[in-house]
């Protein structure tokens, strides 16, 4: 069966007690995500956490990036000193002062690292430009230290920066440029190699605890109980957010095997009720258990536009004392719409009445951003409201 709604595209729905279970709304159009029935849907322990001394850690570091062809840092005495350290470290003691390098800009590099990796490993890692670069396309990376909080260091990475994206044009009067994505900001895959181990402890005394990646007292519940029907006794929830779970004595001394099967250990998780919104995308994503009460919107935009046009303006001819000059016109319009009143929307118990619902006023992604903050501020809205 095929369900279609005003400003959507079609979706197909799977049957099953579920029904749907996501919601998303992306550029203009909503559209609805379902999933199966959930004794279908278990998700493992393993995708649910992570086991506590076994997490991430954050490095970050101070490097260059070379090749920008005239696009890197306008002479800014930070990357001219680290220029001229590079150039001693080689060999060549050069001033500062002597130097003129708009080719380089200076970056800061980031990276997760995991607890488990061991040297020699690859990690990525981000770069970010700190000066007034225009775009890190076509740089390279020099060799840079990654270090972690405790100032050792970790990986070291260089290589070429990707940046999924361009910026081009001579810009200023009568210019323009083009840009698409962020171009001072980067990635390098792989562009790391792991200096040294980070040694991890995750089994103390015959017990490890399970921490929850989405806290929930229900999720938690049920998480001890599928282990316990494992391996009985061996599983106690502490908080919303944590497991406690004790090795059966087969396992004693078999702490791998041990934690390979409990993270196939299948569970239902509780899925909140909750609305993510990212301005800066334009996208929009509610949970399954979402709920509306009846409630009546009216809504209102306001689009402004301005338009300029140069004029040139010229003296008569044989007249010495005038001189030809560029005239700026600037028109602005202002244009109100949603002018139809109040309309009734009714309550919707299910996420796909839900979703006619709110694509029944047939408004943009960004104008439904703010009757979601409305909705939530009149207390219609069951649900949490993040806004990223």
């Amino acid at each position: 069966m095929t369900a279609e709604f005003k400003n959507t595209i079609p979706v197909k729905r799977i049957p099953g007690p579920a029904g749907w279970r996501w919601l998303v709304l992306a550029g203009l159009s909503l559209s609805v995500l379902q999933a199966f029935s959930p004794s279908l849907h278990a998700s493992r322990v393993k995708d649910l956490t992570l086991i506590e001394g076994g997490r991430d850690n954050q490095l970050v570091g101070y490097g260059l990036v070379v090749g920008l062809a005239g696009e890197g840092d306008s002479n800014a005495g930070a990357t001219l000193r680290s220029v001229a350290n590079v150039l001693q470290r080689h060999g060549l003691s050069v001033s500062s002062q002597d130097i003129k390098a708009k080719n380089v800009a200076a970056v800061m590099v980031t990276a997760d690292i995991n607890a488990f990796l061991k040297p020699g490993a690859r990690i990525d890692i981000l770069v970010a430009s700190m000066g007034d670069a225009k775009t890190l396309q076509g740089g390279v990376l020099l060799q840079t230290p990654l270090l972690g909080a405790d100032g050792r260091v970790y990986a070291v990475g260089q290589g070429p920066v990707a940046i999924g994206g361009f910026s081009g044009g001579s810009g200023g009067a009568g210019g323009a440029t083009v840009q698409k994505n962020h171009p001072t900001v980067g990635t390098i895959s792989n562009g790391a190699i792991v200096e040294q181990e980070i040694l991890a402890e995750f089994v103390r005394d015959d017990r490890l605890r399970l921490l929850l990646h989405s806290p929930d007292f229900t999720s938690a519940a049920r998480m001890a109980e599928a282990i316990n029907e494992r391996w009985p006794v061996a599983a106690v929830a502490l908080d919303a957010a944590t497991i406690q779970v004790a090795l059966p004595a087969p396992y004693r001394g078999r702490d791998v095997a041990f934690i390979a099967d409990l993270g196939a250990v299948e569970v239902q998780p509780d899925t909140p009720a909750r609305v993510v919104i990212n301005e800066r995308t334009g996208t929009i994503i509610a949970t399954a258990t979402v709920r509306l009460s009846q409630v009546a919107i009216a809504h209102g935009s306001l689009t402004i536009t301005v338009t300029s046009n140069l004029a040139v303006s010229q003296p008569n001819s044989f007249n010495n004392s005038g001189k030809t000059t560029v005239v700026p016109s600037t028109q602005t319009n202002v244009t109100e719409g949603g002018k139809d009143g109040f309309r009734i929307i009714p309550e919707a118990p299910t996420i796909d009445r839900f979703a006619a619902a709110l694509n029944a006023l047939g408004v943009s992604t960004r104008e439904m951003m703010a009757i979601f903050q409305s909705l939530k501020r009149a207390g219609a809205l069951q649900a949490d409201l993040i806004i990223n």
